[in-house]
């Protein structure tokens, strides 16, 4: 592999990782907006049947933004180990 081929490799690498924790912030944000902006055609076409609070786009994408949030918590706990805490003494 020639130079620039391994640092293109590298751009893509960090590139789709950056991407990987686009997706539950996105989700959340977006079910964000659709509970605060309530209303409109579509509200009106989706809730033809009874009443579930589990039903409807909010708690879709509030489980779209759990099944995403993978990346965001092995972030937190591979910086965790990375990490001294404090208080904590080692020992050699």
């Amino acid at each position: 592999m020639t130079p620039s081929e391994t640092l293109a490799a590298d751009v893509a690498s960090r590139a789709a990782q950056r991407l990987r924790l686009a997706a539950a912030p996105t989700f959340a944000i977006m079910a964000l907006l659709t509970a605060t902006f309530r209303g409109g055609a579509m509200d009106m076409l989706c809730s033809a049947g009874p009443l579930s609070p589990l039903t409807g786009m909010v708690p879709m994408y509030l489980l779209m933004s759990a099944f995403h949030a993978g990346p965001w918590l092995e972030l937190v706990f591979r910086g965790r180990r990375a990490t001294p805490r404090l208080g904590c003494r080692s020992t050699p």
